[in-house]
Protein backbone atom coordinates (compact mmCIF):
# COMPACT_ATOMS: atom_id res chain seq x y z
CA UNK A 1 0.00 0.00 0.00
CA UNK A 2 1.56 3.07 -0.86
CA UNK A 3 0.56 6.68 -0.84
CA UNK A 4 1.67 10.04 -1.95
CA UNK A 5 0.63 13.66 -0.12
CA UNK A 6 -1.82 14.92 -2.87
CA UNK A 7 -2.17 11.64 -4.71
CA UNK A 8 -3.04 9.02 -2.03
CA UNK A 9 -3.30 5.26 -3.76
CA UNK A 10 -4.62 2.04 -1.83
CA UNK A 11 -3.40 -0.88 -3.33
CA UNK A 12 -5.47 -4.50 -3.03
CA UNK A 13 -8.45 -2.87 -0.90
CA UNK A 14 -11.33 -5.28 -0.75
CA UNK A 15 -14.41 -4.76 -0.79
CA UNK A 16 -16.57 -6.35 1.84
CA UNK A 17 -20.17 -4.49 1.82
CA UNK A 18 -22.89 -2.12 0.59
CA UNK A 19 -23.47 1.09 3.02
CA UNK A 20 -26.82 2.41 3.06
CA UNK A 21 -26.44 4.99 -0.18
CA UNK A 22 -25.42 2.21 -2.49
CA UNK A 23 -21.30 2.53 -2.21
CA UNK A 24 -19.43 -0.59 -2.19
CA UNK A 25 -16.83 -0.38 1.29
CA UNK A 26 -14.18 -1.02 2.51
CA UNK A 27 -12.08 -1.01 5.93
CA UNK A 28 -8.68 0.47 5.91
CA UNK A 29 -7.00 0.74 9.18
CA UNK A 30 -10.64 1.34 11.09
CA UNK A 31 -11.73 3.92 8.81
CA UNK A 32 -14.37 3.38 6.04
CA UNK A 33 -13.62 3.47 2.46
CA UNK A 34 -16.36 4.78 0.16
CA UNK A 35 -15.68 2.95 -2.97
CA UNK A 36 -18.78 3.54 -5.78
CA UNK A 37 -19.06 1.08 -8.44
CA UNK A 38 -17.45 -1.73 -6.89
CA UNK A 39 -18.97 -5.29 -5.74
CA UNK A 40 -18.18 -7.02 -2.52
CA UNK A 41 -15.87 -9.79 -3.06
CA UNK A 42 -13.66 -7.56 -5.38
CA UNK A 43 -10.27 -6.98 -4.40
CA UNK A 44 -9.01 -3.16 -6.25
CA UNK A 45 -6.57 -0.13 -6.30
CA UNK A 46 -8.26 3.23 -5.03
CA UNK A 47 -7.64 6.40 -5.70
CA UNK A 48 -8.60 8.41 -3.04
CA UNK A 49 -10.84 11.85 -4.23
CA UNK A 50 -11.97 12.91 -0.76
CA UNK A 51 -10.26 12.46 3.16
CA UNK A 52 -12.35 12.89 5.95
CA UNK A 53 -11.55 12.12 9.87
CA UNK A 54 -13.89 9.45 9.79
CA UNK A 55 -13.84 7.99 6.16
CA UNK A 56 -12.79 8.44 2.65
CA UNK A 57 -13.85 8.41 -0.36
CA UNK A 58 -12.35 7.20 -3.81
CA UNK A 59 -12.76 5.06 -6.91
CA UNK A 60 -11.59 2.58 -8.79
CA UNK A 61 -8.24 3.01 -10.77
CA UNK A 62 -7.43 -1.21 -11.61
CA UNK A 63 -9.14 -4.54 -10.28
CA UNK A 64 -6.74 -6.60 -8.94
CA UNK A 65 -9.54 -9.60 -8.90
CA UNK A 66 -13.03 -9.20 -9.77
CA UNK A 67 -15.61 -10.42 -7.46
CA UNK A 68 -17.34 -13.56 -8.21
CA UNK A 69 -20.69 -11.74 -7.96
CA UNK A 70 -19.82 -9.21 -10.74
CA UNK A 71 -22.10 -9.27 -14.49
CA UNK A 72 -21.98 -7.29 -17.64
CA UNK A 73 -23.39 -4.18 -17.16
CA UNK A 74 -25.78 -3.96 -20.13
CA UNK A 75 -25.73 0.34 -20.51
CA UNK A 76 -22.83 1.39 -22.77
CA UNK A 77 -23.50 4.86 -20.41
CA UNK A 78 -23.10 2.91 -17.29
CA UNK A 79 -20.23 4.41 -14.68
CA UNK A 80 -20.45 8.10 -16.48
CA UNK A 81 -24.31 9.04 -16.04
CA UNK A 82 -24.57 7.92 -12.66
CA UNK A 83 -27.80 6.18 -12.70
CA UNK A 84 -27.94 2.41 -12.56
CA UNK A 85 -25.10 2.07 -10.33
CA UNK A 86 -25.75 -1.70 -9.67
CA UNK A 87 -25.95 -2.78 -13.26
CA UNK A 88 -23.00 -4.59 -12.99
CA UNK A 89 -24.64 -6.84 -9.65
CA UNK A 90 -27.12 -9.39 -10.29
CA UNK A 91 -30.58 -8.62 -9.75
CA UNK A 92 -30.96 -11.57 -6.44
CA UNK A 93 -27.50 -9.83 -4.95
CA UNK A 94 -29.48 -6.54 -5.85
CA UNK A 95 -32.35 -7.54 -3.44
CA UNK A 96 -30.32 -8.73 -1.00
CA UNK A 97 -28.43 -5.29 -0.08
CA UNK A 98 -31.92 -3.16 -0.03
CA UNK A 99 -33.29 -5.53 2.31
CA UNK A 100 -30.12 -5.23 4.36
CA UNK A 101 -30.19 -1.77 4.16
CA UNK A 102 -33.63 -1.61 5.81
CA UNK A 103 -32.87 -3.59 8.23
CA UNK A 104 -29.76 -1.89 9.31
CA UNK A 105 -31.38 1.14 9.30
CA UNK A 106 -34.33 0.14 11.45
CA UNK A 107 -32.25 -0.96 13.65
CA UNK A 108 -29.37 0.93 14.26
CA UNK A 109 -31.20 4.15 14.25
CA UNK A 110 -34.69 3.10 15.17
CA UNK A 111 -34.41 0.26 17.90
CA UNK A 112 -35.76 -1.89 16.16
CA UNK A 113 -35.59 -5.85 15.64
CA UNK A 114 -38.70 -6.93 14.26
CA UNK A 115 -38.06 -9.52 11.43
CA UNK A 116 -38.21 -8.25 7.63
CA UNK A 117 -40.19 -9.70 5.21
CA UNK A 118 -38.45 -11.09 2.10
CA UNK A 119 -38.21 -7.78 -0.66
CA UNK A 120 -41.04 -7.60 -3.24
CA UNK A 121 -39.00 -8.26 -6.58
CA UNK A 122 -40.13 -5.47 -9.44
CA UNK A 123 -41.28 -7.75 -12.20
CA UNK A 124 -39.55 -5.57 -14.47
CA UNK A 125 -35.83 -4.75 -14.26
CA UNK A 126 -35.53 -2.59 -17.49
CA UNK A 127 -37.91 -0.30 -19.27
CA UNK A 128 -39.67 0.20 -16.08
CA UNK A 129 -40.09 4.27 -15.70
CA UNK A 130 -43.15 5.53 -16.85
CA UNK A 131 -41.17 9.47 -16.55
CA UNK A 132 -37.83 10.65 -17.57
CA UNK A 133 -36.44 14.09 -17.60
CA UNK A 134 -33.70 15.01 -19.60
CA UNK A 135 -31.66 17.92 -19.37
CA UNK A 136 -30.21 20.06 -22.55
CA UNK A 137 -26.83 21.53 -22.06
CA UNK A 138 -23.78 23.16 -24.98
CA UNK A 139 -21.33 21.95 -22.60
CA UNK A 140 -21.63 18.54 -22.90
CA UNK A 141 -19.55 15.83 -20.73
CA UNK A 142 -16.48 14.63 -22.82
CA UNK A 143 -15.88 10.98 -22.41
CA UNK A 144 -13.18 8.99 -21.41
CA UNK A 145 -12.52 7.60 -24.90
CA UNK A 146 -13.04 10.85 -26.66
CA UNK A 147 -10.38 12.13 -24.69
CA UNK A 148 -7.39 9.40 -24.85
CA UNK A 149 -8.22 9.23 -29.21
CA UNK A 150 -8.27 12.73 -29.39
CA UNK A 151 -10.63 13.09 -31.36
CA UNK A 152 -12.11 16.25 -32.96
CA UNK A 153 -15.18 17.39 -31.12
CA UNK A 154 -17.26 19.57 -33.56
CA UNK A 155 -20.23 19.38 -31.14
CA UNK A 156 -20.81 20.35 -27.40
CA UNK A 157 -24.70 19.87 -27.62
CA UNK A 158 -26.31 17.24 -25.09
CA UNK A 159 -29.47 16.15 -24.34
CA UNK A 160 -29.29 13.73 -21.46
CA UNK A 161 -28.36 13.42 -17.68
CA UNK A 162 -26.56 15.68 -15.36
CA UNK A 163 -23.17 14.14 -14.47
CA UNK A 164 -22.93 13.28 -10.58
CA UNK A 165 -21.92 15.94 -8.42
CA UNK A 166 -21.41 17.95 -11.58
CA UNK A 167 -24.55 20.21 -12.15
CA UNK A 168 -23.13 21.74 -15.27
CA UNK A 169 -21.81 18.92 -16.93
CA UNK A 170 -24.74 16.84 -18.82
CA UNK A 171 -23.93 13.02 -20.52
CA UNK A 172 -25.40 13.21 -24.16
CA UNK A 173 -27.77 10.03 -24.18
CA UNK A 174 -27.80 7.72 -26.86
CA UNK A 175 -30.02 4.37 -25.69
CA UNK A 176 -31.46 4.63 -22.12
CA UNK A 177 -33.21 1.26 -20.68
CA UNK A 178 -35.31 2.72 -17.86
CA UNK A 179 -37.97 4.29 -19.95
CA UNK A 180 -39.97 1.75 -22.73
CA UNK A 181 -39.81 2.65 -26.19
CA UNK A 182 -40.70 5.28 -28.16
CA UNK A 183 -38.68 7.42 -25.44
CA UNK A 184 -35.21 7.17 -26.97
CA UNK A 185 -36.49 7.78 -30.57
CA UNK A 186 -38.39 10.95 -28.99
CA UNK A 187 -35.09 11.96 -27.35
CA UNK A 188 -32.64 11.36 -30.04
CA UNK A 189 -35.31 13.03 -32.71
CA UNK A 190 -35.72 16.14 -30.87
CA UNK A 191 -31.71 16.33 -30.68
CA UNK A 192 -31.41 15.78 -33.82
CA UNK A 193 -33.80 18.37 -35.48
CA UNK A 194 -32.39 20.95 -33.00
CA UNK A 195 -28.70 20.33 -33.68
CA UNK A 196 -29.61 20.49 -37.90
CA UNK A 197 -31.56 23.22 -37.05
CA UNK A 198 -28.92 25.62 -35.17
CA UNK A 199 -31.33 25.82 -32.10
CA UNK A 200 -29.41 26.66 -28.87
CA UNK A 201 -28.87 24.60 -25.90
CA UNK A 202 -29.10 25.20 -22.70
CA UNK A 203 -25.90 27.06 -21.07
CA UNK A 204 -26.77 25.88 -17.42
CA UNK A 205 -24.16 28.29 -16.18
CA UNK A 206 -24.96 31.46 -17.28
CA UNK A 207 -28.88 30.36 -17.24
CA UNK A 208 -29.28 31.24 -21.46
CA UNK A 209 -30.25 29.63 -24.34
CA UNK A 210 -33.62 28.51 -25.91
CA UNK A 211 -33.50 24.55 -25.52
CA UNK A 212 -34.33 23.67 -21.35
CA UNK A 213 -35.47 20.13 -20.57
CA UNK A 214 -37.26 17.74 -21.94
CA UNK A 215 -40.19 15.36 -20.02
CA UNK A 216 -41.44 11.98 -21.24
CA UNK A 217 -44.08 10.36 -19.74
CA UNK A 218 -46.31 7.11 -20.66
CA UNK A 219 -48.99 4.66 -19.60
CA UNK A 220 -49.13 0.81 -19.06
CA UNK A 221 -51.39 1.17 -22.27
CA UNK A 222 -48.40 3.37 -23.63
CA UNK A 223 -49.77 6.77 -23.99
CA UNK A 224 -47.48 8.92 -24.55
CA UNK A 225 -46.82 12.83 -23.10
CA UNK A 226 -44.09 14.94 -23.83
CA UNK A 227 -43.15 17.88 -22.64
CA UNK A 228 -40.40 20.54 -24.08
CA UNK A 229 -39.28 22.94 -21.89
CA UNK A 230 -38.19 26.36 -23.54
CA UNK A 231 -35.51 29.08 -22.09
CA UNK A 232 -37.63 31.63 -23.76
CA UNK A 233 -40.14 32.29 -26.18
CA UNK A 234 -39.61 32.14 -29.86
CA UNK A 235 -42.99 31.20 -31.69
CA UNK A 236 -41.32 29.92 -35.14
CA UNK A 237 -38.97 27.94 -33.51
CA UNK A 238 -41.12 26.68 -31.16
CA UNK A 239 -43.89 25.84 -33.26
CA UNK A 240 -41.57 24.24 -35.59
CA UNK A 241 -40.35 21.61 -33.51
CA UNK A 242 -43.59 21.07 -31.80
CA UNK A 243 -45.05 20.14 -35.41
CA UNK A 244 -41.95 18.10 -36.00
CA UNK A 245 -42.88 16.26 -32.85
CA UNK A 246 -46.27 15.76 -33.66
CA UNK A 247 -45.75 14.55 -37.22
CA UNK A 248 -43.12 12.19 -36.28
CA UNK A 249 -45.06 10.43 -33.81
CA UNK A 250 -48.13 10.62 -33.82
CA UNK A 251 -48.50 8.34 -30.74
CA UNK A 252 -48.52 11.21 -28.84
CA UNK A 253 -51.19 11.93 -27.10
CA UNK A 254 -50.41 14.89 -24.70
CA UNK A 255 -47.74 17.38 -26.58
CA UNK A 256 -47.04 19.99 -24.09
CA UNK A 257 -44.60 23.00 -23.54
CA UNK A 258 -43.03 25.24 -20.88
CA UNK A 259 -41.70 28.73 -21.07
CA UNK A 260 -39.31 28.94 -18.36
CA UNK A 261 -36.90 31.88 -17.81
CA UNK A 262 -36.10 31.34 -13.71
CA UNK A 263 -32.68 30.28 -12.50
CA UNK A 264 -34.06 26.82 -11.86
CA UNK A 265 -35.55 24.06 -13.85
CA UNK A 266 -38.48 23.55 -11.55
CA UNK A 267 -41.78 23.84 -13.43
CA UNK A 268 -44.16 23.45 -10.63
CA UNK A 269 -44.94 27.37 -10.20
CA UNK A 270 -45.03 27.71 -14.27
CA UNK A 271 -47.78 27.31 -16.83
CA UNK A 272 -47.74 23.84 -19.05
CA UNK A 273 -49.35 24.98 -21.95
CA UNK A 274 -50.74 22.41 -24.42
CA UNK A 275 -50.01 22.24 -27.71
CA UNK A 276 -51.51 19.20 -29.37
CA UNK A 277 -54.21 16.13 -27.54
CA UNK A 278 -54.96 16.16 -24.19
CA UNK A 279 -53.23 17.89 -21.07
CA UNK A 280 -53.23 14.82 -19.18
CA UNK A 281 -53.01 10.79 -19.66
CA UNK A 282 -54.96 7.98 -18.15
CA UNK A 283 -53.75 5.56 -15.69
CA UNK A 284 -55.54 2.74 -14.56
CA UNK A 285 -54.67 0.22 -11.55
CA UNK A 286 -56.62 -2.47 -10.12
CA UNK A 287 -59.65 -1.45 -11.69
CA UNK A 288 -59.12 2.15 -10.91
CA UNK A 289 -58.38 5.27 -12.92
CA UNK A 290 -56.19 7.75 -11.96
CA UNK A 291 -55.11 11.44 -13.85
CA UNK A 292 -51.35 11.92 -14.94
CA UNK A 293 -51.31 15.91 -15.92
CA UNK A 294 -47.83 16.91 -16.62
CA UNK A 295 -47.39 18.20 -12.90
CA UNK A 296 -48.58 15.16 -11.19
CA UNK A 297 -46.79 12.95 -9.11
CA UNK A 298 -47.22 9.15 -10.10
CA UNK A 299 -45.09 6.09 -8.58
CA UNK A 300 -42.66 5.84 -11.51
CA UNK A 301 -42.66 1.88 -11.42
CA UNK A 302 -46.44 1.20 -12.73
CA UNK A 303 -46.11 -2.65 -12.48
CA UNK A 304 -45.36 -2.41 -9.35
CA UNK A 305 -47.04 -0.05 -7.72
CA UNK A 306 -49.57 -2.66 -7.26
CA UNK A 307 -47.91 -4.72 -5.46
CA UNK A 308 -47.05 -1.77 -2.98
CA UNK A 309 -50.35 -0.69 -2.59
CA UNK A 310 -51.53 -4.06 -2.03
CA UNK A 311 -48.83 -4.23 0.99
CA UNK A 312 -50.60 -1.22 2.42
CA UNK A 313 -54.26 -2.78 2.37
CA UNK A 314 -52.96 -5.89 3.31
CA UNK A 315 -51.29 -4.21 6.64
CA UNK A 316 -53.96 -1.99 6.91
CA UNK A 317 -57.01 -4.60 6.81
CA UNK A 318 -59.40 -1.75 6.58
CA UNK A 319 -63.78 -2.53 7.10
CA UNK A 320 -66.37 -0.57 6.40
CA UNK A 321 -66.40 0.92 10.09
CA UNK A 322 -63.27 2.46 10.02
CA UNK A 323 -62.49 5.88 9.24
CA UNK A 324 -59.01 6.20 7.73
CA UNK A 325 -56.28 9.23 7.17
CA UNK A 326 -53.92 9.72 4.34
CA UNK A 327 -51.32 12.15 4.82
CA UNK A 328 -48.80 12.89 2.10
CA UNK A 329 -52.05 11.73 -0.20
CA UNK A 330 -50.76 13.06 -3.58
CA UNK A 331 -53.39 12.47 -6.65
CA UNK A 332 -55.02 10.46 -3.84
CA UNK A 333 -54.63 7.10 -5.36
CA UNK A 334 -53.94 4.99 -1.79
CA UNK A 335 -56.63 7.36 -0.62
CA UNK A 336 -58.66 5.58 -3.32
CA UNK A 337 -57.27 2.42 -3.31
CA UNK A 338 -58.52 2.09 0.25
CA UNK A 339 -61.65 3.88 0.18
CA UNK A 340 -63.23 0.60 -1.33
CA UNK A 341 -62.84 -1.12 1.96
CA UNK A 342 -63.34 1.78 3.85
CA UNK A 343 -66.49 3.70 5.78
CA UNK A 344 -64.71 7.40 5.18
CA UNK A 345 -60.61 8.30 3.88
CA UNK A 346 -59.71 11.96 4.40
CA UNK A 347 -56.31 12.61 2.36
CA UNK A 348 -54.04 15.51 3.16
CA UNK A 349 -51.68 17.11 0.69
CA UNK A 350 -49.29 20.48 0.51
CA UNK A 351 -49.72 20.72 -3.54
CA UNK A 352 -52.98 22.41 -4.37
CA UNK A 353 -52.59 20.81 -8.14
CA UNK A 354 -52.48 17.44 -6.55
CA UNK A 355 -55.62 17.74 -4.38
CA UNK A 356 -57.50 18.89 -7.35
CA UNK A 357 -55.88 15.79 -9.56
CA UNK A 358 -56.85 13.57 -5.92
CA UNK A 359 -60.71 15.22 -6.29
CA UNK A 360 -60.66 14.17 -10.21
CA UNK A 361 -59.63 10.69 -9.51
CA UNK A 362 -62.60 10.33 -7.12
CA UNK A 363 -64.54 11.77 -9.22
CA UNK A 364 -64.12 9.77 -12.29
CA UNK A 365 -63.96 6.48 -10.64
CA UNK A 366 -67.14 6.79 -8.76
CA UNK A 367 -66.05 7.57 -5.03
CA UNK A 368 -68.06 9.69 -2.85
CA UNK A 369 -66.30 8.79 0.51
CA UNK A 370 -62.85 10.65 0.48
CA UNK A 371 -62.58 14.11 1.03
CA UNK A 372 -58.90 16.28 0.09
CA UNK A 373 -57.62 18.97 2.11
CA UNK A 374 -54.50 21.04 1.04
CA UNK A 375 -52.25 22.63 3.34
CA UNK A 376 -49.01 21.85 4.89
CA UNK A 377 -49.43 18.80 7.13
CA UNK A 378 -48.14 20.55 10.46
CA UNK A 379 -50.95 23.21 9.80
CA UNK A 380 -54.06 21.21 8.56
CA UNK A 381 -53.35 18.19 10.77
CA UNK A 382 -54.47 20.14 14.11
CA UNK A 383 -56.35 18.23 17.27
CA UNK A 384 -59.36 20.76 15.96
CA UNK A 385 -58.98 19.10 12.50
CA UNK A 386 -59.10 15.61 13.96
CA UNK A 387 -62.55 16.70 16.31
CA UNK A 388 -63.91 18.13 13.11
CA UNK A 389 -63.50 15.37 10.54
CA UNK A 390 -63.74 12.45 13.03
CA UNK A 391 -61.29 9.93 14.72
CA UNK A 392 -59.07 8.37 12.90
CA UNK A 393 -59.00 4.76 13.35
CA UNK A 394 -56.10 3.73 10.61
CA UNK A 395 -53.72 6.61 9.90
CA UNK A 396 -51.73 5.71 6.37
CA UNK A 397 -48.14 7.88 6.19
CA UNK A 398 -46.30 8.18 3.11
CA UNK A 399 -44.23 11.29 3.22
CA UNK A 400 -41.40 12.67 1.08
CA UNK A 401 -37.53 10.96 1.82
CA UNK A 402 -37.50 13.75 4.47
CA UNK A 403 -39.99 12.56 6.49
CA UNK A 404 -42.72 14.05 9.01
CA UNK A 405 -42.26 17.17 11.08
CA UNK A 406 -42.00 16.05 14.84
CA UNK A 407 -45.54 18.13 15.33
CA UNK A 408 -47.48 15.76 12.73
CA UNK A 409 -45.66 12.61 14.97
CA UNK A 410 -47.21 14.37 18.29
CA UNK A 411 -50.85 14.89 16.77
CA UNK A 412 -50.56 11.25 15.38
CA UNK A 413 -49.83 9.81 18.65
CA UNK A 414 -52.30 12.22 20.50
CA UNK A 415 -55.12 10.77 17.80
CA UNK A 416 -54.17 7.53 18.96
CA UNK A 417 -55.35 5.26 15.78
CA UNK A 418 -55.80 1.58 16.30
CA UNK A 419 -52.70 1.57 13.54
CA UNK A 420 -50.49 3.28 11.77
CA UNK A 421 -48.86 1.83 8.66
CA UNK A 422 -45.82 3.97 7.37
CA UNK A 423 -44.53 4.12 3.81
CA UNK A 424 -41.28 5.49 2.88
CA UNK A 425 -38.94 5.74 0.50
CA UNK A 426 -35.81 6.60 3.11
CA UNK A 427 -35.38 3.92 5.38
CA UNK A 428 -32.97 6.23 7.57
CA UNK A 429 -36.09 8.83 7.85
CA UNK A 430 -38.59 6.02 8.79
CA UNK A 431 -36.55 4.65 11.43
CA UNK A 432 -35.84 8.34 13.18
CA UNK A 433 -39.78 8.55 12.86
CA UNK A 434 -40.42 4.73 13.93
CA UNK A 435 -38.32 5.23 17.05
CA UNK A 436 -40.61 8.46 17.97
CA UNK A 437 -44.27 6.14 17.95
CA UNK A 438 -42.71 2.95 20.03
CA UNK A 439 -43.99 5.17 22.97
CA UNK A 440 -47.25 3.45 22.70
CA UNK A 441 -47.01 1.43 19.42
CA UNK A 442 -45.53 -1.84 18.78
CA UNK A 443 -43.91 -3.02 14.91
CA UNK A 444 -46.05 -5.81 13.67
CA UNK A 445 -44.71 -5.89 10.19
CA UNK A 446 -41.98 -4.69 7.50
CA UNK A 447 -42.26 -4.94 4.00
CA UNK A 448 -39.78 -3.66 1.40
CA UNK A 449 -40.55 -3.54 -1.82
CA UNK A 450 -37.93 -2.69 -5.21
CA UNK A 451 -39.58 0.14 -7.04
CA UNK A 452 -36.06 0.79 -8.45
CA UNK A 453 -33.84 -1.96 -9.86
CA UNK A 454 -30.29 -1.47 -10.30
CA UNK A 455 -30.27 1.23 -7.81
CA UNK A 456 -30.12 1.32 -4.30
CA UNK A 457 -33.25 3.27 -3.29
CA UNK A 458 -36.01 1.06 -1.94
CA UNK A 459 -39.52 1.80 -0.51
CA UNK A 460 -40.49 -0.10 2.90
CA UNK A 461 -43.92 -0.61 4.47
CA UNK A 462 -44.43 -1.13 8.33
CA UNK A 463 -47.53 -1.72 10.14
CA UNK A 464 -47.59 -0.29 13.66
CA UNK A 465 -50.61 -1.57 16.17
CA UNK A 466 -51.38 -0.33 19.36
CA UNK A 467 -48.91 -1.61 22.50
CA UNK A 468 -51.52 -2.26 24.93
CA UNK A 469 -48.82 -3.66 27.72
CA UNK A 470 -47.60 0.07 28.08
Amino acid sequence: MSKKKQNIILNNVEITDIAAEGKAIAKIDGKIVFVPYAIPGSIVDVQIVRKQRNFMEGKIINIVKQSDKFIDAFCEHFGVCGGCKWQNLPYSEQLFYKQKQVADQLQRIGKINCPVNNIIASPKTAEYRNKLEFTFSCKRWITQSEVETSATIENYNALGFHIPQLFDKVLNINNCYLQPEPSNAIRNAVYDFAVENNYSFFNIREKSGFLRNLIIRNTKRSDIMTIVVFGYEDEKKRCALLEYVQEKFPQIVSLQYVINSKLNDSISDLDVICYKGNDFLIEEMDGLKFKIAAKSFYQTNPEQVLNLYQTVSDFADVNKSQTVYDLYTGTGTIALFLARKAKRVIGIEYVADAIADANYNAEINNIGNVDFYVGDMKNVLTVDFIAENGKADIIILDPPRAGIHPHVGEVILNANPEKIVYVSCNPATQARDLLAFTEKYKIEKIQPVDMFPHTHHVENVVLLTKDNSN
